[in-house]
C-alpha cells in the first residue's frame, strides 16, 4: 500500500563520499559516518527520524524551518540538524522537553500562517505539515491564523490570493504556502531552469512564478520537481484535487524518450491518479519532465481504438469484428499474398514504443512464421549509424557510459543534440554539473538553450552548416593530431596502431585543417581550435550527440569520426567520458538489441552466421534464411515495383515519420494486406486494411531499455483496454499463420532471450526487480547489476579500430531556386510525431509545427512573424506558420514534426545515409515565400483524413448498434 506518510529517508545532503569517519552518539546510540556528513543524516543510520519540513533527501540543506533543532553537548543555542555536520565524539539529542517546546512553538507559527481548512484539503494523508502538527503535539493556535483573527491579531494577508490554475496539471494555492524554499530550491537545483523566487516580505512572503505572473507565462516547464516538493498543498496535481490520494503504487518506466524514468504509478484500483518519479529510479534519481510526470493522459482518451477492425479495401468503410476474426483474416491474407508472390512479398516493422518482449515476438514472428528476414524497426531511420558506426570501431552498437557518468565529466561536447527539449531529465544533470564549473561546447547549426541560456553558457558554439558535420569532425581531429594532444599512451595500450597510423596520415593533410574547412562549415578556425584543444585538455571529456549527428547522408561516417576522435584523446572506458547517444524513442535501443534489423539475429549477430543463426534454429524449430531481408526503404521501393505487399507494423507511423511522405503513401497504398497495430488511426493506419489495437505503456508488462543499456521493468496499471496485451496479439497472429508459439508470460519471453543473446544471459525479472535495473552486457563475466561502463580495459571488439572519414558534400545543395537549408528537431511539450503528447494538455504550449528563420532571411522574403509561409523543396510542398528567431543562423530554417497536417516530411527528400539508408533529414534544400492558402498535399490530406476519420465513425457506430 502507498504509504502517505513518506517513509521514504528524508535527510538533507546525502553523505558525501570521505575516506575519514567519525563516530559520535545520537540519543544514546553510537554511530559511525564519513566525516561532513549532516546529523540529520547520521540520525537516521541510527534509525532516528528529526522531524523537517524544509530538509528533503533531494535538495542542498537550507535550514529555515527551525523543526530539526538538536542540543549537543558542550554548544550554545539549538542547531539545525540538517546544516551542521557531524563531528569526532559529538553527543547530540534529538528529543527533549526543550526541543519539544520549541518545536511545537514554530509549528504554532507556521499555523498561524495556514488556512484552517485541513480536513477538506486536497494534501489530506499525504501533507507534511499536518503530519509534523501531530509529531510535535500541536492542538492549539493561540495567533492570528490566516484568514481569522484571534484576540485583536489578523491572519495573514496573502490567504486571499486567488489561486493559479493557469497550468493545466498543476494548482498553486498561495494560502497553503509555507515559504519553506523547496519548490524554489527544487527548480534552481533539480531541474535548472531557476523560474521560482520568494516575492513579498514577513507574512506577505509566497513563492512567485517569474515576475509574479501566472505559472504558464513563467519560465516554468512543468517538470514537476517543485510540485514533488511542496510539503503541503500549495502546490498539487489537479489529478490529485479531483480524484483524491491514491491507495497503492507500482514502479514502472516512462514511455517517452530515451532516458527511461523510472516512475511510481500511484493508483485507485485500476485508474492512475498520478505518476511520481522515482527516487531509485538509476536514470533519473526522482526527476521528471512535463511529458513522463504529467503527460499520461492519452492512455485513456477517447481516441483509443479498442476493438479489432477489418476492410479489403481502404475506401471501404471498418468493420468492428472479434479478435479471433480480425487475426484470421490477417493471417489468411499474408498466406495468400505469399502463395502468390513468394514468402518475401511480405514482411514486418517493430516498435521502439513496445517492450523488449513484444519486439523480440514480432522479429520472430516474420523470420519463423513469414519465413523471411524482411523486418525493421524505426531506429533505422534515426539511430542505425549509431549501430554501424560503434559497432565499427568500439565493437558494440551502444553507448559507453551511464547518464550519472557526467556528474564527473569535466568537459561536454554535444553535438547535432538539443537535450533540454528532447531529453530533459539528462539536460538537468548535464547542467547541474556545468554549473559546478564543468566547460561545453556545443555543435549545432542552431543555438539551442546550452549554448546561452541564463545559467549555463557555452564556452564556444560551433555554429556549422547543416551538412558538414564530418568536415567539422575531421577538423577538430586535424587539431588534435597536428598540435600534439593525442594520448600516445591510451592509443598504443588499447587500439589497433595501424589503423591509427593511416587515420593519422589522413587527418593530418592540409585540407583538413580548420582554415581549410571553414568554407565548408562557416565556423571560424580559431572556434574550432579552442574546441579541439579544451576536449583533448580534459582530463575527462564526454560527447553527447543526437539525431543531428546520425539522420545525415554521412551518419555513419560522422559517427565513426566522433569514435576515431575520442580514442584519440583517450576518451573512452571511465566515468566522464565516454560516446554518448541520446537514443530519441523510449526503447529504441531494445528494438535494436532484440534483433529488429533485417541482417542481424537479437544481440546484433548477423544472419549469415551459421553458428548464430544454429542457435535460433534449434530453440525456434524452424530453418531460417541466411539472407538479409529488406531495410524499410527497400519495402517502399519493392511496394512500388510490385514484389512487396504485404506488411505487419506494430505501434509505428511510417507514413509521418519517414521521409518523403507522398512516396510513403503511395508504397502504402500499393499494397494488399497492411495490418497496424496501434492504440490510435494514426496516418500509417489510414492505409490498413486490418486493425488490431494495442496497449498504452500503463496496461504493458515487460521491459524497456534506455539510451545507457539499462534494462527496466514495465509493470501493468491497467488491464488491456482491448482485452488482450500487444505480446498476446503477436503470439495468435503467429498461431494463425501456422508457427505455434506458447508463452504463458512476458517473463518467458524475456527467459529465451536471455537464453540465446550473451549480452542479456544474465537478465531476469527477479534480478531486474530486486536491483532496480540491470544494463547489458549483463552475464556471468559482468557485475550482477551488468556493465555501467562499457571498454574499461579494452574495446568489445579488442583493439579500437580507426577509420577514415572522409568528407564528401551533402549532394543537397542549395540552388537559386532553393537557396535556404531546412533542419528538423523536437521541441519539449511534444513527442516524435505526436500521437501520445497531442492527446493531452501539452498542445496549450505548443499546438502546431512551425517554422524558424532568422528575421534577415524573413525580411529578404517579406515574412513577419505569424505570417503563413509556403516550404518548397525538390520532394515537396507544405505552409508552416513563421517563427522570427535569431537562433537560426542566416540561410537555414528549422521545424518540428509534431503534427501530422503541417507535412514536414513532405519536403524531406529520399536522400539517406551510405551504410544504413538512414534518412537525411537534417539537409533540405528549400525556398520560403508568404502564401495565403494551404499546399495541395495539405487540402488533400485533409480530404483524406476526413474520409478515413468519416470511416472510423462508421466502424464506432455499427459497434455501439452491434452491442
Amino acid at each position: 500500500m502507498l504509504n502517505h506518510l513518506k517513509t521514504e529517508i528524508d535527510f538533507g545532503t546525502p553523505a558525501r563520499e570521505s575516506a575519514q569517519e567519525v563516530t559520535l552518539n545520537i540519543d544514546g546510540y553510537p554511530v559511525k559516518v564519513p566525516k561532513g556528513t549532516s546529523l540529520m543524516r547520521a540520525a537516521v543510520e541510527a534509525g532516528i527520524q528529526v522531524p523537517k519540513l524544509c530538509a528533503t533527501d533531494s535538495l542542498e540543506p537550507f535550514g529555515s524551518c527551525r523543526l530539526c533543532l538538536v542540543e549537543i553537548d558542550g554548544r550554545r543555542g539549538f542547531p539545525a540538524s540538517c546544516t551542521t555536520p557531524a563531528e569526532q565524539g559529538m553527543v547530540v539529542r534529538t528529543q527533549t522537553p526543550k526541543l519539544q517546546q520549541l518545536r511545537k512553538g514554530v509549528m504554532e507559527l507556521y499555523i498561524s500562517d495556514h488556512p484552517l481548512d485541513c480536513l477538506t484539503c486536497s494534501a489530506n494523508g499525504n501533507c507534511e505539515l499536518q503530519d509534523m502538527a501531530g509529531v510535535t503535539g500541536l492542538r492549539n493556535v493561540r495567533y492570528g491564523v490566516a484568514g481569522k483573527e484571534v484576540d485583536g491579531i489578523s491572519g495573514a494577508h496573502h490567504c486571499d490570493t486567488p489561486q493559479d490554475t493557469s497550468n493545466p496539471y498543476f494548482t498553486y494555492d498561495a494560502s497553503k504556502c509555507i515559504v519553506c524554499n523547496r519548490c524554489v530550491r527544487a527548480c534552481e537545483e533539480t531541474q535548472g531552469t531557476f523560474a521560482l523566487t520568494i516575492s513579498g516580505r514577513g507574512f506577505e512572503s509566497r513563492v512567485s512564478p517569474g515576475q509574479d505572473q501566472p505559472f504558464m507565462d513563467s519560465e516554468c516547464v512543468s517538470c514537476g520537481a517543485c510540485v514533488e516538493a511542496c510539503p503541503t498543498a500549495t502546490l498539487q496535481e489537479n489529478s490529485i484535487i479531483e480524484l483524491g490520494q491514491p491507495e497503492h503504487s507500482l514502479i514502472t518506466t516512462c514511455a517517452y524518450c530515451g532516458v527511461g524514468c523510472g516512475f511510481k504509478a500511484e493508483m485507485k484500483g485500476n485508474t492512475v491518479v498520478r505518476m511520481v518519479p522515482w527516487k531509485d529510479g538509476k536514470a533519473n534519481d526522482g526527476h521528471s519532465c512535463v511529458k513522463g510526470r504529467f503527460a499520461w493522459g492519452y492512455a485513456t482518451h477517447a481516441d483509443r481504438i479498442t476493438t479489432p477492425m477489418i476492410r479489403k479495401k481502404i475506401s471501404d468503410p471498418w468493420q468492428p469484428v472479434s479478435w479471433d476474426e480480425a487475426i484470421g483474416y490477417a493471417a489468411s491474407e499474408f498466406k495468400r499474398i505469399q502463395a502468390a508472390h513468394g514468402k518475401d512479398s511480405v514482411g514486418g516493422i517493430t516498435s521502439s514504443r513496445c517492450t523488449n518482449e513484444e519486439t523480440y515476438l514480432v522479429q520472430k514472428l516474420i523470420r519463423a512464421a513469414f519465413g523471411t528476414n524482411n523486418v525493421d524497426t524505426c531506429a533505422r531511420v534515426c539511430h542505425s549509424p549509431t549501430g554501424y558506426g560503434l559497432g565499427q570501431t568500439f565493437g558494440t552498437s551502444a553507448g559507453t557510459q551511464t547518464f550519472k557518468s557526467v556528474e564527473q565529466s569535466d568537459m561536454i561536447l554535444v553535438i547535432g543534440a538539443n537535450p533540454s527539449d528532447a531529453h530533459p531529465v539528462f539536460a538537468s544533470r548535464m547542467k547541474r554539473r556545468l554549473r559546478e564549473g564543468a566547460k561545453l561546447v556545443v555543435v549545432d547549426p542552431r543555438k539551442i538553450d546550452l549554448v546561452s541560456s541564463p545559467h549555463v553558457r557555452a564556452q564556444h558554439h560551433l555554429a556549422l552548416r547543416p551538412g558538414t558535420n564530418v568536415a567539422m569532425i575531421s577538423a577538430l581531429a586535424h587539431v588534435v593530431v597536428t598540435e600534439g594532444l593525442v594520448n600516445e599512451a591510451y592509443v598504443a595500450e588499447r587500439c589497433d596502431t595501424k589503423s591509427f597510423a593511416e587515420w593519422r596520415e589522413f587527418v593530418a593533410r592540409p585540407e583538413n585543417s580548420p582554415e581549410a574547412l571553414e568554407a565548408a562549415t562557416g565556423v571560424p578556425a580559431a572556434e574550432v581550435r579552442a574546441a579541439a584543444r579544451l576536449y583533448a585538455a580534459g582530463p575527462n571529456s564526454a560527447i553527447y550527440y543526437g539525431l543531428g549527428v546520425t539522420e545525415h547522408a554521412q551518419g555513419s561516417t560522422m559517427v565513426i569520426g566522433i569514435a576515431n576522435l575520442a580514442m584519440a584523446c583517450g576518451m573512452v572506458g571511465r566515468e566522464g567520458v565516454g560516446v554518448n547517444p541520446l537514443r530519441g524513442q523510449n526503447n529504441v535501443q531494445g528494438s535494436c538489441d532484440m534483433g529488429s534489423f533485417p541482417h542481424e539475429l537479437p544481440g546484433y549477430r548477423h544472419i549469415s552466421d551459421t553458428t548464430a543463426r544454429n542457435l535460433f534454429e534449434a530453440a525456434w524449430g524452424v530453418e531460417l534464411s541466411p539472407e538479409p531481408g529488406l531495410r524499410i526503404p527497400n519495402m517502399f521501393d519493392a511496394a512500388h515495383e510490385g514484389s512487396f505487399l504485404g506488411l505487419y507494423c506494430q505501434g509505428e507511423d511510417i507514413v509521418q515519420s519517414d521521409p518523403n511522405t507522398q512516396h510513403v503513401a503511395d508504397a502504402l497504398s500499393r499494397m494488399e494486406c497492411i495490418v497496424v497495430q496501434d492504440i490510435f488511426l494514426n496516418e500509417t493506419a489510414k492505409y490498413a486494411h486490418v486493425f488490431l489495437p494495442g496497449s498504452s505503456f500503463l496496461e504493458k508488462d515487460g521491459t524497456f531499455t534506455n539510451a545507457e543499456r539499462r534494462i527496466s521493468r514495465v509493470t501493468q496499471a491497467m488491464p488491456p483496454l482491448p482485452g488482450l496485451a500487444d505480446w498476446e496479439v503477436t503470439v495468435k497472429l503467429s498461431n494463425a499463420l501456422g508457427y505455434p508459439m506458447a508463452y504463458a508470460s512476458p517473463e518467458q519471453v524475456m527467459d529465451e532471450i536471455a537464453m540465446l543473446t550473451p549480452s542479456f544471459a544474465g537478465v531476469s525479472y527477479e534480478k531486474i526487480e530486486r536491483l532496480g535495473s540491470v544494463q547489458w552486457p549483463c552475464n556471468d563475466s559482468t557485475e550482477e547489476a551488468g556493465t555501467s561502463i562499457m571498454h574499461r580495459e579494452k574495446f568489445v571488439r579488442g583493439k579500437g579500430k580507426f577509420i577514415v572519414t572522409q568528407y564528401v558534400p551533402s549532394e543537397e545543395k542549395v540552388t537559386r531556386k532553393y537557396p535556404l537549408l531546412l533542419t528538423t528537431g523536437r521541441i519539449l511539450s511534444q513527442y516524435n510525431v505526436g500521437a501520445q503528447t497531442r492527446r493531452t494538455p501539452n498542445n496549450q504550449w505548443h499546438d502546431e509545427d512551425r517554422l524558424e528563420i532568422h528575421p534577415h532571411d524573413a525580411e529578404e522574403r517579406g515574412v513577419r512573424a505569424g505570417d503563413w509561409v509556403g516550404v518548397e523543396s525538390r520532394a515537396g510542398h507544405t505552409v508552416l506558420r513563421a517563427v522570427l528567431s535569431e537562433r537560426m543562423q542566416p540561410g537555414v530554417v528549422y521545424t518540428t514534426f509534431h503534427f501530422p497536417e503541417s507535412g514536414a516530411n513532405v519536403i524531406t527528400t529520399d536522400a539517406s545515409d551510405w551504410a544504413t539508408n538512414c534518412p537525411e533529414y537534417k539537409v533540405t534544400a528549400v525556398q520560403v515565400m508568404p502564401v495565403a492558402q494551404p499546399s495541395e498535399w495539405q487540402r488533400g490530406y485533409a480530404e483524406f483524413n476526413q474520409t478515413q476519420l468519416d470511416l472510423l465513425d462508421q466502424a464506432r457506430r455499427a459497434e455501439v448498434i452491434g452491442k
